[in-house]
């Protein structure tokens, strides 16, 4: 946050105008909390919320994933035609978690040479949740999964790893746990981890494992983390439009609201989107482009509470 403001006076610009996405909306709440007077036009899509412990933020993407899952299981079933990949929601989840049970004793063939494991599976599948339009793709990939081939639910993985075609890794994953590793105080031990699998497969049957055994990452990290949750409060600060998406699976739709409260009175304006995917923005639904582009191009806040369909 405090580079972001040397951008800023490097810049000449009495203002910092920004637009942050996942965790930018936890980078630009902080930012806000450090620089009020020098916020310009802000809005925080798929907010992060800045209330949780990391322990707690994990639990809240198990609930966010499911939920996601339980709306595409819905949505394909409930279509005119039949759905290739169960009769019911709750048969498309069975049938997944049979997938993911067999892929943990026998992974299938992947992209050659590789396999697809139950992890990679796991993946695939969150990474075709972040948004609507990959809904098509997770019924290939199962689709062709449920047949003994494993590919397409293995580029959706490795998409979500930043792997491209020629086998080399983007940094957005070891960037990605750096970051919050330094952000984040806690560090959970795996007996830890073990007590508190109930409570993740409760939230998701599909996703707690993989999310609960997630908050080892920062396990024995070399440097000690900032404090439990970030602080974002920013008295003074020029309004932030904050949008929040019902359908989000990773940045759940709760923490909007909690980032608005946070801000402080007079600071955050909440704008509901009423959607699927991760983020309201990209979603290219006309009403929410409106009132980013007339916040961020005019000036033109928003009405508190608006809703967006």
């Amino acid at each position: 946050a405090r580079d972001m403001d040397l951008m800023r006076q490097v810049l000449g610009d009495a203002k910092m105008h920004y637009f942050g996405i996942s965790y930018g909306t936890e980078l630009g709440g902080v930012y806000a909390h450090l620089f009020p007077r020098t916020v310009g036009r802000a809005v925080f899509d798929a907010v992060v919320d800045p209330t949780q412990t990391s322990e707690q933020g994990a639990l809240g993407q198990a609930r966010g994933f499911q939920r996601a899952l339980d709306n595409y299981a819905e949505d394909c079933t409930s279509k005119t035609e039949d759905c290739p990949v169960g009769d019911t929601p709750a048969d498309v989840k069975n049938r997944i978690a049979r997938l993911l049970a067999q892929l943990d004793a026998q992974p299938l063939p992947g992209v050659f040479p590789r396999e697809l494991t139950q992890s990679a599976a796991t993946n695939g599948i969150a990474q075709a949740l972040y948004s609507q339009d990959f809904w098509e793709y997770l019924t290939e990939g199962l689709e062709q999964a449920y047949d003994g081939d494993g590919r397409t639910l293995m580029l959706l993985s490795d998409s979500m790893n930043g792997r491209g075609e020629n086998g080399e890794y983007s940094n957005l994953v070891p960037a990605n746990i750096a970051i919050n590793c330094a952000d984040d105080r806690a560090r959970y031990s795996p007996a830890y981890v073990e007590g508190r699998l109930p409570a993740f497969r409760a939230a998701s049957p599909l996703f707690g494992d993989f999310l609960a055994w997630g908050m080892v990452s920062c396990t024995d990290w070399a440097v000690p983390g900032a404090a439990d949750h970030p602080e974002v409060s920013a008295p003074g600060s020029a309004p932030i439009l904050v949008v929040g998406n019902t359908g989000d699976p990773a940045t759940p739709y709760e923490g909007a609201r909690k980032m608005v409260d946070a801000l402080g009175a007079g600071v955050g304006v909440e704008l509901t989107y009423k959607g699927q995917g991760h983020g309201a923005y990209d979603s290219k639904n006309q009403c929410v482009q409106a009132a980013v582009n007339g916040y961020l191009l005019d000036g033109k806040v928003p009405a508190a509470g608006t809703v967006c369909s």
